[in-house]
């Protein structure tokens, strides 16, 4: 690593720290019924930073019912390549107030830490953009496009766009700064994300609710029925059983056991679900959760048959799997089972495919050195279970992309919890690394390899 470029960093980072903490203040939130202005603020700052970083060309895209999103370019040098770099300036709602130790809009610095929404998902990676760039005072070694928008976390038409305008997105790298480490202090590169497929179920058996002392016994129960459905989505060991869904040892990093019980805030004494590795449950294996179920409440039951429930299910695919094949195994499964000879109703709902790089290019050897510098230690590869519908999009667009994922956050940062915090060295080696890789690139390619 330079240790000039480090020192450089390092004097960054009271600055850096500063426009975090105001970026985090700002309640960016693009759900529904959370209000819009906040988002247009958010976008200002942003815009403002990638000005103050040096970058001449500092524009706004705007879609139909989307957050505005912030798009910039940096020419590239003669013969130098051109990364795209990524991020997201909204957050999620803060969830429930009382679980946070400070209020979640203002941003504390405590322990290493700043603590707040959004403070690592996503805003500290847009502060590592900015960092990596005005630690080139705006004249990185490379070409650079910056697109930061402002509706990841709920979903826009941003989602599928870029390929209707490619030249926004040409690139021969791309840095999706929406991920981090491991463990905090271990430099990890996320090379897969598992695709998303929905479909809700439901049943009717009855024109109305019927007194169950009456009809109880011989009238078909619709909960009963989805019950016995839902239950056959999972086999004894509470492995998936939904034939056709595929499954492959992970033999990257993972978890331990008793970390993942930790993050995971499981009920003592209980067991984990399902066999095998935990890297192959949870990243290249599918995974099947009922989200949520329509049924009388416990506090209005009345004594009667229930004619009518549904639920929503979620599946989360192998990274190679394509999300819609995996929707119709499962809505397969659902027409192969019938409850005491009743048939479901099944309707498909949303997809998202996952995404895994191929990790054999200049850009991802230029990754790892410049992770290996700024960590000190040699970077390992992981997976997540979360999915980033826009990165099918982006491969479509420059399809001759190498695409990495690294970031500021880490497996502790309490993303969309309570508490949630980013680690002020771990945000410091984030704009290291990527200042390096910058610049390791610009090397590769001058010597062609």
């Amino acid at each position: 690593m330079s240790t000039a470029l480090a020192a450089r960093v390092r004097d960054l980072m009271p600055q850096l720290t500063d426009d975090l903490v105001r970026l985090a203040a700002i309640p960016s939130i693009a759900f529904p019924g959370y209000p819009r202005e906040p988002l247009q603020e958010a976008h200002d700052l942003v815009a403002a930073l990638l000005r103050d970083a040096g970058v001449p060309r500092v524009d706004t895209l705007h879609l139909p019912d989307t957050a505005p999103i912030v798009v910039g370019e940096i020419p590239p040098p003669p013969g130098a390549p051109t990364v795209l770099l990524y991020a997201h300036y909204d957050v999620q709602p803060p969830g429930d107030a009382d679980a946070w130790r400070t209020p979640p809009f203002e941003p504390t610095r405590r322990d290493g830490a700043i603590h707040g929404r959004g403070v690592a998902d996503d805003k500290s990676n847009v502060l590592m953009h900015v960092g990596a760039l005005r630690a080139f005072d705006g004249r990185p070694p490379v070409g650079v496009r910056i697109v930061v928008e402002g509706q990841e976390e709920w979903g826009s038409p941003f989602d599928t766009f870029p390929p209707e305008r490619p030249d926004l997105f040409a690139a021969d790298a791309i840095v999706v700064g929406d991920a981090g480490n491991l463990r905090p202090g271990e430099p990890t590169l996320t090379i897969a994300l598992r695709g998303d497929a929905q479909a809700i179920v439901e049943v009717r058996t009855l024109a109305s609710a019927k007194h169950s002392g009456e009809f109880g016994g011989a009238a078909p129960d619709a909960l009963l029925v989805l019950l016995h459905a839902l239950s056959t989505l999972h086999d004894e060991r509470g492995d998936v059983a939904v034939a056709g869904l595929l499954r492959e040892p992970w033999d990257g990093a993972t978890y331990t056991d008793e970390e993942f019980r930790a993050l995971a805030e499981i009920a003592p004494g209980l067991p984990l679900m399902g066999t095998g590795a935990l890297g192959e449950r949870l990243w290249s294996g599918p995974a099947i959760t009922v989200t949520g179920i329509d049924a009388p409440p416990v506090d209005e039951a009345v004594n009667a048959v229930v004619p009518h429930a549904r639920a929503k299910i979620d599946l989360r695919v192998h990274p190679r799997q394509s999300a819609a094949e995996a929707q119709r195994a499962l809505i397969d499964h659902f027409r192969g089972v019938a409850p005491f000879g009743v048939e479901l109703t099944v309707h498909p709902a949303e997809i998202g495919d996952g995404f895994q790089a191929g990790t054999d290019g200049p850009a991802y050897a230029a990754a790892r050195a410049a992770l290996r510098a700024a960590w000190g230690a040699s970077p390992q590869t992981m997976a997540s279970g979360g999915s980033i519908p826009l990165l099918t999009a982006l491969h479509q667009a420059a399809p001759d992309a190498e695409v990495l994922l690294f970031g500021a956050q880490d497996g502790e940062c309490n993303l969309h919890a309570p508490n949630e915090r980013v680690l002020l060295d771990e945000l410091e080696r984030a704009v290291v690394a990527e200042a390096t890789f910058l610049r390791a690139l610009a090397s590769r390619e001058e010597r062609g390899s």
